[in-house]
C-alpha cells in the first residue's frame, strides 16, 4: 500500500467518525480552548506509550482507535486555530451545518496531506524504516512542544508555529497506523 493510498484510505475512515460525531454532538468539541485541545491530544498518545510500554491493555479502545481519535483532535485544533469561538456562539453549537464542518474538515486533511506528500517525497519514505513506538514518541515530542509555545502565549523566536506541528502530529499518527495495519496483514 502506498503511503498516499494509505493515507486516503485512513483520512475518509477520520471524516466518516468524524461526520458521525458531528451529527450525534454537533460541535460541542468547539468551546475546548486550544490548551485543552492540546490536553486531549496528550492523553491520547500518552495512553498509546502506556501500552506500548506495559505491553497490555485494560480498556477495550484499541491503539488504531487512539491513532484515530488523535488525527481527528489534530484535524479539529486546526479549525479551532481558524475560528476562535466565543461564549456568546454557544448555543448554536447544536445546530451546525454538519456538511459545513466536514468541508473544513476537508480543507485542513488536504494542507496536511500536502505537507505529507512533500516531506515523504524528501525524506524518502524515512518513516517506514521507523518503530511504531518512535512514531508515539514524536507525537508526544510535537505535544509537548505545542504546550510549551501555548504557555508562551504563541511566542517563538525561531520555531515553527502551532499549526505546524498539528500537521506533523497527524502525519505520524498516519505512519504509526499503516505500521499497525501492515504488521496486521503481514
Amino acid at each position: 500500500m502506498t503511503t498516499e493510498t494509505a493515507f486516503d484510505r485512513l483520512i475518509n475512515i477520520c471524516r466518516e467518525l468524524f461526520r458521525k460525531k458531528a451529527y450525534d454532538y454537533g460541535a460541542s468539541w468547539r468551546i475546548f480552548r486550544p490548551t485543552s485541545m492540546t490536553d486531549q491530544l496528550f492523553i491520547k498518545a500518552k495512553r498509546i506509550r502506556s501500552i506500548e510500554e506495559k505491553g497490555e491493555q485494560k480498556v477495550a479502545d484499541s491503539i488504531e482507535s487512539e491513532y484515530i481519535g488523535i488525527i481527528n483532535y489534530s484535524i479539529m485544533a486546526l479549525m479551532l486555530l481558524d475560528e476562535p469561538l466565543s461564549e456568546s456562539d454557544w448555543s448554536a453549537l447544536a445546530n451546525v451545518d454538519v456538511e459545513a464542518l466536514v468541508s473544513q474538515y476537508d480543507e485542513k486533511a488536504t494542507i496536511v496531506r500536502q505537507t505529507l506528500l512533500a516531506k515523504n517525497h524528501d525524506y524518502g519514505e524515512a518513516w517506514r524504516d521507523m518503530r511504531i513506538t518512535s512514531c508515539t514518541d514524536m507525537i508526544l515530542s510535537k505535544i509537548l512542544r505545542i504546550k510549551q509555545i501555548e504557555d508562551h502565549q504563541g511566542s517563538t523566536l525561531v520555531s515553527e508555529p502551532v499549526s505546524q506541528n498539528y500537521v506533523d502530529i497527524v502525519n505520524y499518527a498516519v505512519f504509526a497506523w499503516i505500521k499497525l495495519i501492515e504488521t496486521q496483514n503481514s
